[in-house]
């Protein structure tokens, strides 16, 4: 067996339908009251080869709650990416986020990403914890977008996803070091610059 780590995720925050933009989609559920909640199970089965995956990819699955569709609505199937390139400057990273799902037997896709950039000013937090999300019809992210919105994890939701993080396969706690360095270090490359008043 190969070392592995899991951990789950939940991210909610304002949604709406009709939407096609995240900001928009954000301030439109804001005022109508509608909120959707991903419940995120992340796998990396073999951490060495994520870690020399350009893409850092795992797998994702987990559930939806967004009350206009339905609660509880189980994934099928789903993409995790950590820090993997955007931008042709080389300087900022996307965190993708993306579960297939069903909803009285329409087929939805969610896809969502974190983008880690170093813009002036005090940006990590918004950058790792804010998921701007489309919502697409179909079964994958080239179907139409019928909603969007912005969901964030929140300083609780933090905390219960630090304490799902475990070893898994024949990994141990040197894996889950091993995670930590990899995520920490990433972000020490992508922000430490400006904190000392310079730039890449």
């Amino acid at each position: 067996m190969t070392a592995g780590i899991a951990f789950e995720e939940t991210m909610q925050g304002d949604f709406a339908l009709g939407e096609t933009a995240p900001e928009r989609g954000a301030a439109a559920g804001r005022r109508d009251g509608t909120r959707l909640a991903m419940h995120a199970e992340v796998t990396i089965d073999d951490l060495a080869a994520f870690l020399a995956d350009p893409d850092h990819a795992g797998a994702l699955g987990g559930r939806v709650d967004f009350p206009p569709l339905g609660m509880d609505l189980a994934a099928t199937g789903g993409v995790f990416r950590l820090f993997s390139a955007a931008g042709d400057d080389g300087l900022g990273r996307r965190m993708v986020y993306e579960l297939a799902f069903a909803a009285d037997g329409t087929p939805y896709y969610l896809a969502g990403e974190k983008r880690v950039r170093d813009d002036p000013g005090p940006d990590l937090w918004r950058d790792t914890t804010t998921l701007y999300t489309r919502l697409h019809r179909g079964t994958d992210a080239d179907g139409e977008v019928v909603g969007a919105g912005i969901l964030e994890l929140g300083v609780p939701q933090l905390t219960a996803l630090l304490g799902t993080l475990r070893a898994t396969g024949d990994g141990d706690a040197r894996t889950l070091a091993t995670f930590g360095g990899f995520f920490f270090g990433e972000l020490w490359s992508l922000y430490a610059p400006l904190a000392r008043g310079g730039r890449p």
